[in-house]
């Protein structure tokens, strides 16, 4: 699957570099397989929600929040928000 942008992940890992490896390692394990649907997903992300047109992923222990939106026929995968837990509950990416 292919990720767009890997520069939010980036630009996050710069204000939270205890982020960073984990995010490229979610990274790494997105692009390196097809997923066609989100029980193939979660059978790779044990961690991973749905939450309307999103999916949302637990990284680094819970510590932070990433919500994407997934394209399965296309193998796209969109960052939309890379939050702290506290921004995540505030609720303002929804």
């Amino acid at each position: 699957m292919r990720v767009i942008s890997n520069r939010r992940l980036v630009d996050f890992a710069y204000l939270h570099p205890d982020a960073g490896p984990s995010l490229q390692s979610w990274r790494k394990l997105l692009e390196a397989r097809p997923y066609l649907g989100f029980n193939e997903l979660r059978q790779v992300f044990g961690s991973v929600d749905v939450v309307g047109d999103r999916f949302v992923f637990d990284i680094r222990g819970n510590r932070y929040r990433l919500i994407v939106a997934i394209s399965f026929p296309a193998q796209i995968c969109y960052i939309k928000a890379v939050l702290t837990h506290a921004e995540y509950d505030r609720g303002h990416w929804k």
